[in-house]
């Protein structure tokens, strides 16, 4: 199994578990032999294990660093095996070659002490032949384990952006909106991460039959900062994204949880033109309020931004809207002839709107 590979753009160790001492102590690993499909293997099941030489050693102790938070699911000390969730009807979904050994249900059940599953160990160190493994054996329910940060096998997929596993996972019915320590769904790290190919899993794929409902995105669902996908794609001036977002319904107009500000607001604050004019074509409401009032363009105006300003007026932006402080985009322009609330007035015979 190969070692993470981080780039400069990568996130601080803290975000995902290395999981390496816990993928040593487990007692038994698996044969190398032939990957396994999505079902079940052909040919018998897993390879026997054979037990590792002397006693598993337990990582040293680690001081709390106080930003750790425990697992959902159990205890983060947790050491022991996860029994099989489901009763002895669980067992029946092992290969036909018989049941699993014990060895092989302890290292198939483990959670490590920083509360990672076998799976968030086989995303985590690139080990796709045990990660089918892995989802053709265990229950539904063990796909959804949250380790110590709260992420699930899935969080971790598209954080290392892997768009093979994200849809293995998807396919058995791995839950797609549980939030991790920072309110953050698998797709929320998509977006800030700008995994394309990962988020494109995430919103079309569709799980096994009695895996789960087909579509169970929240797309409006945001994290603990008040931001939906569609907020964190507009300030990573991802259009791509964006789009991708808008075909499966996304609400382009929905505002976020700390001062109410919409797509577009957003897209103003980037000072980006392009990216303001692509909201605008995709639909978005010209002059939505945040919730002191202000509209996009009373943000332009503010900010001095004459080409996004220019831009919003001849979108029809309204610039005599006033918000709580009782103030129209006019008062707050630099040059107050700027932003004419007239569209009747010309020069030469031609229009007279707003210039950068």
């Amino acid at each position: 199994m190969s070692e993470v590979r981080k780039g400069p753009d990568e996130p601080e160790e803290s975000q995902y578990d290395s999981g390496i001492e816990s993928l040593r102590s487990l007692r038994s690993l698996p044969e190398p032999g032939p990957a396994c499909a999505p079902g079940p293997c052909e040919g018998g099941g897993p390879q026997p294990w054979t037990p590792a030489s002397g006693s598993a050693q337990k990582p040293p102790d680690k001081e709390d660093d106080g930003e750790r938070a425990d697992s959902t699911y159990g205890s983060s000390s947790l050491t022991e095996p996860l029994p099989l969730l489901g009763g002895p009807d669980t067992r029946a979904q092992a290969p036909a070659g018989g049941p699993l050994s014990p060895q092989q249900l302890e290292a198939l059940t483990y959670i490590s002490e920083d509360g990672d599953t076998l799976i968030h160990l086989a995303v985590i160190h690139e080990a796709p032949a045990v990660l089918l493994c892995c989802l053709a054996l265990l229950p539904q329910e063990v796909l959804d384990i949250q380790n110590n940060l709260y992420q699930t096998a899935l969080h971790l997929a598209v954080h290392l952006n892997q768009p093979g596993a994200v849809q293995a996972l998807v396919l058995k019915g791995a839950s797609r909106v549980l939030q991790d320590r920072h309110g953050d769904t698998a797709l929320h790290v998509a977006c800030q991460r700008q995994h394309l190919a990962c988020a494109r899993c995430l919103l079309e794929g569709l799980p096994e039959p009695g895996r789960g409902p087909p579509h169970s995105l929240d797309l409006q669902l945001q994290n603990w900062q008040g931001l939906s996908c569609l907020h964190i794609a507009t300030l990573q001036r991802n259009r791509s994204l964006i789009e991708l977002l808008l075909q499966n319904g996304a609400d382009i107009d929905a505002q976020e949880g700390t001062s109410g500000k919409t797509a577009l607001h957003l897209a103003v604050e980037t000072q980006e033109r392009g990216l303001v004019q692509f909201l605008l074509q995709a639909g978005a409401r010209v002059d939505a309020r945040m919730l002191n009032g202000c509209t996009p363009l009373h943000l332009a105006a503010g900010r001095g931004l004459g080409g996004i300003s220019s831009t919003l007026c001849e979108a029809g932006a309204d610039s005599l809207l006033r918000n709580v402080e009782d103030e129209t985009p006019q008062d707050l322009a630099e040059d107050p002839l700027a932003l004419l609330p007239f569209d009747d007035l010309k020069i030469s015979g031609k229009p007279l709107l707003c210039t950068d």
